[in-house]
């Protein structure tokens, strides 16, 4: 009889197996290498390949045209190349022996298409057409001069990727994958809140704008104060903007303060007020039955909440609202954003500056942003975590930067948000449910790309996500894919989760009965999007460092379409992935090993069973 011992340690076998000096696993691995090959090929995430063919299709997507052409790129030069247009993507693929050129770029991802020379101009390659795309990077066509080839390109471009301005429909629509998971069924508000403990004593339920009457950016459920009648919502309504009333976005499940949000009040150059809004940010004060004031963090600097006075809007000063204290988070407004980031494609692509780099990057104040987001949100989590007071937070409408910090908060304090389907839960509620104009920030199936509403708000949030994700490797379930998978189909049209402004403008195009949902596709097959060192916590609080030493450019995002920047992989998560998949090897045959001496032993009905033919214990550390 074979005895089988075994005490299996991951943690052991992952000392002896990591490279010495490779243990902190949340160092900052940037070594660049210099690749002199030009290749790279984005996601194909559900993509049906049909070999007949030269060009991948998902399933509902038609081939328009096809056309040789030069690609110009930035990094290699011209390559001659075929690009195949269908009503979902533009794809090249290179037709030169000593290139394996592809690009796959869904439409949705074009922000401009403008024509290149003209019919008279001189100079090889003069002619074409220049393409800005949303995700960082530019394309260049050179096309030849007759026969019109520009002129049919360039309308079938402008036609599918811009098909609002022709009455087109958005390709989500269209999409006919299927997939096991249904996402949509991942958000349901009413469990969520249950999950948080609601409603309470002190917390009710209200269905007050389920036909959006009350206001129609906001999610048709809201929880709100219990003391509160619905005709006290309605009368508070008419002194906030866009009628965005305070309402909660989370509780504390110990200390029971909260986060609530909203919209400014309608204060006004006159310094107006309204005792209906005063009693009732009281009332969300007493809630949690402390004496303390209540905190409202204001997320606009001080300069801009006093100018929103002139437009009617405004701030909850000292007189009307004695029992709350106001801070300015000095967070800037959309278009100063957007500006910011326009300085980050500036300096990433096509080339990287290496001489000026650090000086480059702090020019485009991007990374300040990011910070002073980040700080706001570890205030308000500070703050509810130690239960001095509930926070209210709001900027001018409670759409953009309300979102990014109660969003960040929540996934500050609350472990549940940290796995896969908690943030994708986080994204549906505070984003999705709570009005984020992502149709009027990105501008799906739109033309006019020099749009004032268009603003890098969301990926400036997930940007901040991934800071965090740097800084506390084990505590999120997701790794960077996942991330960078979302950003990637926040601009595709492929999906219907971020398309439309408000709740009720998707109801009203039913697009949860039309389109497929992102969750779908990522939740369908999970393992790619996990990561490897997740440990789960229950009530652990991520405080993150947001000064400028411990933030840094997510090159894995802004820079990843330069073939010669390339980050090297991780090697300790590379040697981790592979141990677990040692581990899984090793119990298995621990399994087969089991089994097999379990047949190899007499009935003890039979014969009984003396010291030396018994089975030890198989024990591991799983």
């Amino acid at each position: 009889m074979v005895n089988i011992t075994v005490i299996f340690s991951l943690q052991s076998l992952f000392l002896v197996g990591c490279v010495p000096g490779c243990l902190k696993i949340c160092a900052n691995v940037m070594s660049f290498l210099l690749t002199p090959l030009f290749h790279f090929q984005t996601s194909r995430d559900g993509v049906n390949w049909d070999l007949s063919e030269a060009v991948p299709r998902l399933p509902g997507e038609t081939r328009i045209t096809d056309k040789e052409v030069i690609y110009i790129c930035p990094f290699n030069g011209p390559i001659k190349g075929r690009v195949y247009i269908t009503n979902y993507r533009l794809y090249l693929r290179s037709l030169e022996t000593d290139s394996a050129l592809i690009l796959d770029v869904p439409l949705g991802v074009i922000s401009r298409i403008e024509k290149m020379g003209g019919a008279t101009s001189r100079g090889e390659n003069s002619y074409g057409l220049d393409i800005t795309c949303k995700d960082m990077r530019n394309l260049r066509f050179a096309l030849k001069q007759e026969g019109h080839s520009r002129r049919d390109m360039f309308e079938i471009l402008t036609r599918y990727a811009f098909p609002l301005a022709h009455s087109l429909p958005i390709f989500a629509f269209l999409n006919e994958e299927k997939f096991n998971v249904d996402g949509w069924t991942v958000y349901n508000p009413v469990e969520e809140y249950r999950r948080q403990g609601l409603p309470n004593h002190h917390w009710r339920i209200t269905f007050i704008n389920k036909c959006y009457e009350l206001c129609d950016t906001y999610p048709a459920l809201l929880v709100v104060p219990y003391r509160a009648s619905d005709d006290d919502l309605r009368r508070v309504a008419t002194f906030r903007s866009r009628n965005r009333i305070p309402v909660l976005s989370w509780i504390h499940p110990e200390n029971k303060t909260v986060i609530v949000r909203c919209s400014q009040p309608l204060v006004g150059m006159s310094g107006k007020r309204n005792k209906d809004d005063e009693k009732y940010l009281d009332v969300i004060r007493e809630t949690n039955r402390q004496i303390s004031k209540l905190t409202i963090y204001d997320a606009r600097p001080n300069v801009n909440a006093v100018a929103n006075k002139a437009t009617g809007g405004g701030y909850e000063s000292d007189d009307a609202y004695h029992n709350a204290e106001l801070f300015f988070l000095d967070i800037h407004n959309i278009h100063v954003m957007r500006e910011s980031l326009k300085k980050v494609k500036d300096i990433v692509y096509p080339n990287v500056e290496e001489s000026h780099w650090l000086s480059s990057l702090e020019s485009t104040h991007w990374l300040e942003h990011i910070k002073l987001v980040l700080t706001g949100a570890i205030q308000v989590a500070d703050r509810v975590s130690s239960g001095k007071s509930s926070v209210l937070v709001h900027c001018s409408d409670g759409w953009d930067r309300t979102a990014q910090l109660t969003s960040l908060a929540m996934l500050m304090l609350d472990s549940f948000y940290r796995s896969i389907e908690g943030f994708e839960i986080l994204v549906q509620k505070e984003w999705i449910s709570f009005g984020h104009k992502f149709a009027s920030r990105i501008g799906h199936g739109d033309k006019n790309h020099a749009d004032a509403d268009r603003s890098p708000i969301f990926l400036q949030f997930i940007d901040c996500v991934w800071q965090m994700s740097k800084q506390f490797p084990t505590a999120f379930e997701f790794n960077e894919r996942f991330l960078i998978t979302i950003l990637d189909h926040l601009y595709s049209c492929r999906f219907g989760t971020f398309l439309y402004n408000c709740e009720s403008a998707r109801e009203k195009q039913k697009v949860t009965e039309r389109t497929v949902s992102l969750w779908s596709l990522i939740n369908s097959n999970k393992d790619k999007f996990k990561n490897p060192f997740y440990t789960k916590e229950i009530n652990r609080v991520l405080y993150p460092v947001a000064s400028m030493r411990h933030l840094e450019l997510w090159v894995n995002y802004y820079i990843r379409w330069n073939p010669r920047i390339k980050q090297q992989p991780n090697p300790v998560e590379q040697r981790y992935v592979e141990l677990l998949a040692l581990r899984d090897e090793y119990i298995q045959r621990l399994e087969e090993l089991q089994l097999a001496s379990s047949a190899k032993l007499p009935d003890p009905s039979t014969s009984p069973a003396g010291p030396s033919q018994m089975m030890p214990h198989v024990r591991t550390h799983f």
